[in-house]
């Protein structure tokens, strides 16, 4: 285990309030761990990268009833198939359904398929969650 390091914070008064509202609603044990998650979090946002190995999800929402879109979404997931690790597919309503897409591979790969996916004609919603693959980040 690395060794830890103590360190102080200066903050406004109302601005640590809110943190501290913030990570009770969060259910954090001390401000030091939610802390952490928030560097953890902006070190991983860095990570991302057009060339690095990125994992991810893409989740959209889409109204099946939209001429040939179940088909084209369909073919796209195959074309991407190196890409696209995994799916789960929910039925919201009569209309609408959802789809999460478990996604790995370079940055750059991993945006041309949400954005494959996304900007098809009766997708309603949709949202790229890039991570990190956890090398690195301690």
């Amino acid at each position: 285990m690395a060794k830890l390091v103590r360190f102080g914070v200066s903050l406004d008064d109302r601005l640590l309030k809110k943190f501290d509202r913030h990570i009770q609603a969060r259910r954090y044990t001390n401000r030091s761990e939610a802390l952490r998650d928030l560097i953890r979090d902006t070190l991983v946002g860095e990570e991302w990268d057009e060339n690095k190995p990125t994992i991810g999800t893409i989740t959209f929402v889409y109204d099946h009833h939209v001429r040939d879109l179940t088909a084209k979404l369909t073919d796209i997931q195959h074309d991407y198939q190196g890409q696209i690790l995994s799916g789960m597919h929910v039925h919201l309503d009569h209309d609408h359904c959802l789809e999460v897409l478990v996604v790995r591979g370079k940055g750059s790969q991993i945006r041309q398929v949400a954005d494959a996916i996304l900007s098809v004609k009766g997708v309603k919603h949709g949202k790229l969650a890039m991570t990190t693959t956890g090398t690195g980040i301690t």
